[in-house]
């Protein structure tokens, strides 16, 4: 299992902006911040994996990897829809509308953002957990 990822940021506060309202409508709590990071999870559970914005430990300007991206699963396409809305509605910019992507799977249903930073984000549904609504 993935015990945490990581993303940089230039602007923590803005970065916040964008990810406190994402992770709140997931429901994930906020386990961990100081002035050069927050985390989000579950905060009794240190087996649910964590998800840290933080400004680079080398001190260095946080860059983005080509080819790097975070998806996070739900259970229904409304979810996703959600979750894309509030992205874009907090600074977050499109890198593909919701909506069934068939060159994929079969009923798999996504979205994707970019934060302030760059760092790209998808909200997907498996075909498995589309069919069970």
């Amino acid at each position: 299992m993935i015990a945490y990822t990581m993303v940089g940021t230039r602007n923590l506060d803005k970065a916040r902006t964008f990810y406190d309202p994402l992770f709140a409508e997931m429901g994930w709590d906020i386990c961990w911040q100081d002035e050069s990071c927050v985390s989000y999870g579950k905060d009794t559970d240190l087996d649910f994996p964590r998800f840290f914005v933080t400004y680079p430990f080398d001190g260095q300007a946080a860059n983005v990897g080509n080819g790097t991206m975070t998806a996070f699963q739900f259970a229904a396409p409304e979810q996703v829809d959600r979750l894309y809305q509030i992205a874009i509605d907090k600074g977050g910019s499109d890198e593909g509308v919701p909506g069934y992507r068939p060159e994929y799977a079969e009923g798999f249903y996504a979205a994707y953002v970019r934060d302030g930073d760059g760092n790209k984000l998808a909200f997907v549904v498996y075909p498995k957990e589309a069919e069970k609504k």
